[in-house]
């Protein structure tokens, strides 16, 4: 009895310490490092420049004042159809004259009564004039009759004839001073007129001086600048006036250092403009200099202007207008039926680039060799296949040979 009971104590203590060295085991055995996955696949790639852009009119046309004058009040509103030569856009009037002061109106009226005293001499200067060719014809008439008759002389002739050609022209002279003078009133009674001034008054309401303003092309008001009734300069700008339709394209501010890898033709992708497809387009200019600008952050930037024509038809962006927004993916690269290895898995080792590989459950430094990488994506060139699996985000712990499997997310 007692050696059954012995036995049996000596079963259980044997169970019980296999069962602990069992757990310990299980609980100090090396387990697989949790690591997330991504495939090499093939297929195509593209590297693009992203950044955003405004839309605006190719050719927009802003209707100016063509003389200084009096704006009425502008009908058309942004959105009108314009059609060119046959739309009036505008309409203006003569300026009206400066509010002449007491100081002003009195000087104004001195130099009207100088010029009329100026007027009665020269008519004074006429009367003398004309009394002397009256005198220089008689005795022209006189010494060609004593010519005749032989008692004068050439030579007397000719002088008589000389001093009539004088007479004549100093009647012309004072005939032209009076002109001038009469001019010198009416420029000097022409200052005195102000707001109260009848002629004013019946000058403003004349239709004849309205100033149509005609469209310049055909399209739409973009924007206006003036609307209400105002007194313009010759020269100031009134509206825009642009084809949305078919004359729209896009412009992004590139950084200098992406303007360098775009070149003209390259293509490019539209998105996030409103619509519920992708446009595409083409980069049609790349503009020669660049503009100094400051980021949010306030870190000086050198930017440089691309122009981007639509390859989409117009039917495709019809809610597109002037001065909205669109972020463009320009694609400087691409490349079909290549291979790609996700850019999280890359990590540099010892000057060249290089992946963790899962062979069997364990990790496997490979050096490969890459092609363009857009910061998603890399092209790889060597050291990988097609459906290799590679460790995404590697950690500084993760060394060769070292037990992996992919974590499972809930």
């Amino acid at each position: 009895m007692a050696k059954a009971k012995k036995r049996s104590r000596l079963i259980l203590t044997t169970a019980t310490v296999l069962l602990i060295v069992g757990a310990l085991t299980v609980a100090f055995w090396p387990q697989p490092t949790m690591v997330d996955m991504g495939e090499v696949t093939r297929g195509t790639m593209q590297l693009t420049i992203d950044e955003e852009g405004r839309t605006r009119v190719r050719d927009a046309y802003v209707v100016s004042t063509p003389v200084a004058g009096q704006l009425q009040r502008v009908s058309v509103k942004p959105g009108d159809p314009v059609v060119r030569g046959e739309t009036i856009v505008a309409h203006m009037r003569p300026t009206n004259p400066a509010a002449l002061d007491v100081r002003t109106r009195e000087q104004a009226q001195a130099v009207v009564t100088a010029a009329e005293a100026a007027l009665r001499v020269a008519r004074a200067d006429l009367n003398a004039a004309l009394a002397n060719r009256d005198l220089a014809d008689t005795e022209l008439e006189r010494t060609q009759q004593l010519v005749d008759r032989g008692i004068s002389s050439q030579a007397a002739l000719d002088s008589a004839r000389q001093a009539a050609r004088v007479a004549q022209a100093n009647v012309d002279t004072a005939e032209a001073a009076i002109s001038m003078r009469e001019a010198e009133i009416t420029n000097a009674q022409a200052q005195l007129i102000g707001f109260d001034d009848p002629r004013l008054a019946a000058a403003i309401g004349t239709a004849d001086d309205d100033i149509p303003l005609y469209a310049p092309a055909d399209g739409r008001i973009l924007r206006v600048f003036q609307e209400s009734e105002t007194s313009l300069p010759a020269g100031a700008p009134i509206m825009e006036i642009g084809n949305i339709e078919n004359d729209l394209e896009v412009v992004v501010e590139l950084l200098s250092t992406d303007a360098v890898q775009v070149a003209v033709g390259d293509p490019v992708i539209i998105t996030d403009w409103g619509g519920p497809t992708d446009l595409t387009g083409e980069v049609i200019r790349i503009d020669p200099f660049g503009i100094t600008q400051f980021s949010a952050l306030g870190v000086e930037e050198q930017r440089v202007n691309a122009v981007i024509a639509f390859a989409s038809p117009s039917e495709d962006y019809a809610g597109l207008g002037h001065g909205f927004r669109v972020e463009s993916q320009i694609v400087v690269w691409e490349s079909e039926d290549t291979l790609i290895v996700p850019a999280s898995a890359l990590f540099r080792s010892r000057d060249a680039w290089a992946v963790f590989v899962v062979v069997d459950g364990a990790a496997q430094l490979r050096t490969i060799e890459i092609g363009p990488n857009n910061g998603v994506e890399a092209q790889v060139t060597s050291g990988l296949t097609e459906n290799d699996r590679v460790i995404l985000y590697p950690s500084s712990g993760l060394s060769e040979g070292m037990r992996v499997a992919e974590r499972v997310v809930n």
